[in-house]
């Protein structure tokens, strides 16, 4: 895994001074990278039932789709508010400083579909909180919260379910 986390590079002092970004662009730009990640993922996943993979804007697009390709699933966009064309379930919640609103259309899901939902990283949790308030409102199952590396100072995976989250790379 050594060889993945080398790749994503740091960028100090974005998007404010004392914060060291982990710019996951790097590693999207390298195919082999790219391909080794998502089979690394995938393979948790094989022969498990999953209906959807849930993508969170804008890299759990890129990370979502090519896991879905990967298992043979679709993939359901959560998207800041207005950005659905459908009816949406909505949720509010908290960021650094304010507020923010998440969407997904009504029809997304059966009742009981099993998802993922893929992102690139695990922060402090509050968007991915948000996002499995969504699939509840949806009627989906949370099958995992899969992302590509964690920050596990900041302890966002207290804010999940516990058993219900995979991080491929710690930080």
């Amino acid at each position: 895994m050594d060889d993945l986390k080398n790749i994503i590079r740091d960028i100090p002092d974005f998007p404010k001074k004392g914060i060291i970004f982990k710019d996951v662009t790097t590693l999207l730009a390298d195919a082999k990278s790219f391909q080794r990640m998502i089979d690394l993922l995938a393979h948790r996943y094989i022969g498990e039932k999953i209906d959807q993979i849930v993508g969170i804007e804008a890299r759990g697009f890129i990370l979502g789709a090519a896991l879905a390709y990967k298992l043979g699933t679709g993939i359901t966009l959560v998207r800041k508010s207005g950005k659905l064309p459908y009816k949406t379930h909505q949720v509010t919640y908290d960021l650094e400083y304010g507020s923010d609103v998440l969407e997904i259309h009504e029809d997304a899901f059966k009742i009981g579909d099993r998802v993922i939902i893929a992102d690139d990283l695990l922060a402090t949790g509050g968007t991915m909180a948000a996002v499995i308030q969504l699939l509840d409102r949806a009627g989906a199952e949370l099958v995992e919260c899969a992302f590509l590396a964690e920050l596990e100072f900041l302890n966002g995976r207290s804010k999940l379910p516990e058993g219900k989250v995979f991080s491929l790379l710690k930080f």
